[in-house]
């Protein structure tokens, strides 16, 4: 209905909801979207909605980024109470992040583009792969972060390409950046495939009438309800 809270939503409610351990839930959402999102990528391709060079820009940052937090996680394994804590935590500070995203998308990046456009002049590309860097650790950490905090923060790097090619580069860059994060979980045992079975079945019916009801609601509902949705949910992990 939205194009964000799919990870966002997904995550916290395994954890708060239906008890799953935080490492389970990230590791099998990062599968899910993976998969997922591979489908988004080939619908953009396709259309030619797709801007490569910043797709590949995001990578160089986030796939280092990414083994070195998954590297992290891996040392940290045999301490999984202490790891499912940090997860925690860190989710509910990006679900927080994302919830203010979303809801004053606008005012940043109308505050924002002036002044990052002055200081990066010439040093987007850098600026990008640091963005690629920050969102690896966050989404390996919690498979949130590439949705509204990747696509405000691209908004602001890149204000002269169109939004449907920046929601197409953000959703490309998702698919290695998932399917590596989740491959490096599944490798330390942090997957439940019939978890993720039942997500994968799920999502189809969901999708469909999501879709339908995104014809009729206006996105000034919506987005409002989903941020408030967001910010309670990170504040009750934090607490």
């Amino acid at each position: 209905m939205t194009g964000v809270g799919g990870g966002s939503l997904m995550t916290p409610l395994l954890v708060l909801l239906f008890g799953f351990h935080p490492a389970t839930a990230v590791g099998t959402d990062l599968l899910y979207a993976s998969a997922t999102k591979a489908a988004g990528t080939t619908v953009h391709g396709w259309r030619d909605t797709v801007e490569w060079r910043v797709v590949w820009r995001l990578l160089t940052g986030s796939m280092p980024a990414s083994l070195v937090t998954l590297f992290f996680l891996a040392g940290a394994r045999d301490r999984m109470q202490d790891v499912g804590h940090i997860i925690s935590v860190v989710l509910g500070v990006v679900l927080v992040m994302t919830a203010i995203a979303m809801f004053f998308r606008r005012r940043i990046v109308a505050s924002l583009t002036p002044v990052v456009g002055t200081v990066a002049h010439g040093h987007v590309g850098i600026a990008t792969v640091i963005l690629g860097a920050i969102l690896g650790v966050m989404v390996s950490l919690t498979s949130v972060g590439a949705g509204a905090l990747g696509m405000t923060a691209l908004i602001i790097l890149y204000p002269g390409l169109p939004t449907n090619r920046l929601v197409g580069s953000d959703i490309a860059h998702a698919v290695p950046l998932t399917l590596l994060a989740g491959m490096g979980h599944w490798y330390q045992g942090s997957v439940d495939f019939g978890l993720l079975g039942s997500l994968l079945i799920g999502s189809i019916p969901g999708i469909i009438v999501g879709s339908l009801i995104a014809t009729r609601v206006s996105e000034r509902v919506l987005t409002p309800i989903l941020a408030v949705t967001l910010a309670i949910v990170g504040v009750r992990l934090l607490l």
